[in-house]
């Protein structure tokens, strides 16, 4: 179930926040728990028993891992992420792997099968809150959950369940045993940040994906250079506005039952160094990593060269993350070359001069465009024939299929979003909106709840919304 549908935008939500407002405050995580694990089997089906097994492993784990517990600690703490981590690599990169063999057994002959398995909505997510809860366990730094309700609520919250934002267990642990109170407020509070990432999702991010497909599906043979920049251009849009629309519904949604969800985005395209952009670029996933990858690698501590491969596990982990194609890996691999070379050279520091700093900006979002085009095209030759035009301009147009799909109404939708790489870093639309009590914000919260939604509304009744890019990963 997305929440950009019918089902979700005048049922399921009107009925759990209505149970919210109704149960006891020492029930309400029952009701978030319960709605989360629906809101999930109507989208996974059968493999919800594979998010519910995960569930049963780690909470176990957890009450095994508190520091003074009897046993060996570690050995569970390695055993449970074991656990978790070979789920993720089983469903998710199995078939890729099998591919990998098929196709090298091929030339001699050989034929191996592929293996097939669907994957699991949320996998990637939800695999990164367990381990996320054992590590936070084991370290002390938050007690085990003994309410398994509790646990289920953190786990499986169906606002971040499927496509974040990666929610750490440190981050959530003060807020799941409280019995929650002021929930009209937290219902007024969070619904402006809904219907802003609605909009974000159903108004800009849907409207430019025809164009974007139709260009990422022209033949080689065919391929322009306008046709590849604008390509890439407005997928660079498409996916920040899905994404980051998404993040807007998963905190307003959050707020709305009663919880403070970490922010996702603060304005990436306003970035003067690739290392900035990652600051501000899919936030919680930088600080997972940060924290449960990077730092017990060693980090920055251990000199130049170490600091380098720290960086770059992290980035090809990253890459590997979103999918099982060489694409992702190379786009991670991209994005760690970079940080290293900004490193190396005492680049990851914006430049003070303004003129030094617009120039800055703009190499940046071009480097980050080129590796959107690896993220985005579904093989390695799609992405380097896009590239090669983007660096090497032709004097050829748009062509018909592309031309077809690039409308007016397109054109303009595309010019309103390239707004963002040329606003300012401050301040967050999300965060301004949500909490700011200037005039500005409360017209634009009033704008957004009355046209914005209304419009968003009939877009998604009539059916022309599409699945949020993240739910693939």
């Amino acid at each position: 179930m997305s929440f950009a549908t019918p089902l979700f935008l005048w049922f399921f939500l009107p009925v759990v926040l209505a149970a919210v407002l109704v149960a006891p405050r020492n029930r309400r995580n029952a009701v978030v728990a319960v709605a989360s694990l629906l809101f999930y089997v109507s989208g996974a089906g059968g493999t919800t028993l594979l998010l519910l097994g995960c569930m049963v492993v780690n909470y176990l784990a957890g009450l095994r891992l508190e520091p003074g517990s009897r046993g060996d600690r570690r050995l569970v703490l390695v055993g449970t992420v074991a656990v978790d981590l070979a789920v993720l690599l089983v469903w998710k990169y199995a078939g890729f792997a099998s591919r990998q063999l098929h196709d090298i057994a091929s030339v001699v002959g050989a034929d191996l099968p592929v293996v097939e398995l669907a994957l699991p909505i949320g996998i990637s997510f939800y695999t990164f809150h367990h381990i996320s809860y054992v590590v936070d366990v084991y370290r002390g730094e938050r007690p085990a959950l003994r309410d398994p309700v509790a646990f289920i609520t953190y786990i499986a919250m169906f606002p971040q369940l499927v496509a974040g934002p990666i929610v750490r267990f440190r981050e959530i642990a003060d807020q799941l045993p409280q019995p929650r109170t002021h929930r009209l407020d937290d219902i007024a509070a969070g619904f402006p940040r809904f219907a802003l990432g609605l909009c974000k999702k159903v108004i800009i991010a849907d409207s430019l994906a025809p164009m974007v497909d139709a260009c990422f599906a022209t033949p080689a043979d065919q391929m322009t250079t306008a046709v590849a920049w604008l390509g890439a251009i407005g997928y660079t849009l498409q996916l920040y506005f899905d994404f980051s629309g998404y993040s807007d519904m998963a905190i307003g949604l959050g707020r709305m039952l009663g919880f403070r969800l970490p922010e996702n985005f603060a304005r990436p395209y306003s970035s003067v160094t690739v290392t900035e952009f990652w600051r501000r670029w899919h936030m919680s996933l930088s600080r997972w990593f940060r924290d449960y990858v990077y730092i017990p690698l060693g980090g920055n501590r251990g000199g130049a060269l170490q600091t380098y491969r720290n960086l770059s596990i992290v980035f090809v982990l990253t890459g590997f993350w979103h999918g099982a194609n060489w694409t992702f890996l190379v786009w991670g691999v991209f994005h760690g070359a970079l940080l290293v070379v900004e490193r190396r050279f005492g680049w990851e520091s914006a430049p003070s001069a303004t003129g030094a700093r617009i120039a800055r900006r703009a190499l940046t979002t071009v480097l980050v465009v080129i590796g959107w085009v690896f993220f985005r095209s579904p093989d390695l030759g799609t992405a380097f024939t896009i590239i090669g035009h983007l660096l090497l301009p032709d004097f050829h147009g748009l062509t018909e299929a592309v031309s077809a799909a690039a409308t007016n109404q397109r054109i303009v939708l595309l010019l309103v979003a390239l707004a963002v790489v040329v606003m300012p870093s401050e301040p967050v639309t999300g965060p301004y909106l949500e909490s700011s009590r200037a005039k500005i914000a409360k017209a634009a919260r009033v704008s957004l709840m009355t046209v914005g939604v209304a419009y968003a509304a009939i877009l998604v009744a009539s059916g022309t919304f599409s699945p949020f890019l993240y739910y693939q990963f």
